[in-house]
C-alpha cells in the first residue's frame, strides 16, 4: 500500500519505529496521501 526508500538501513529502521509508535489514523494518511486508491504496489516494486 505505502513505501518509502532509503539507502541506509538505519535510517530506514528509524522511520520504521517512528511510523510504527504513530496512531492507526496518521498511518492511514499516511497511506492515503501516496496511495489514495489503495493499490497494491507489488508489481511496481518487483521490477
Amino acid at each position: 500500500m505505502w513505501y518509502e526508500r532509503y539507502k541506509r538501513m538505519d535510517e530506514a529502521i528509524a522511520r520504521e519505529k517512528q511510523i510504527k509508535a504513530g496512531s492507526r489514523k496518521n498511518k492511514l494518511a499516511l497511506i492515503e496521501a501516496l496511495n489514495p486508491n489503495w493499490r497494491d504496489l507489488y508489481e511496481e516494486l518487483a521490477q
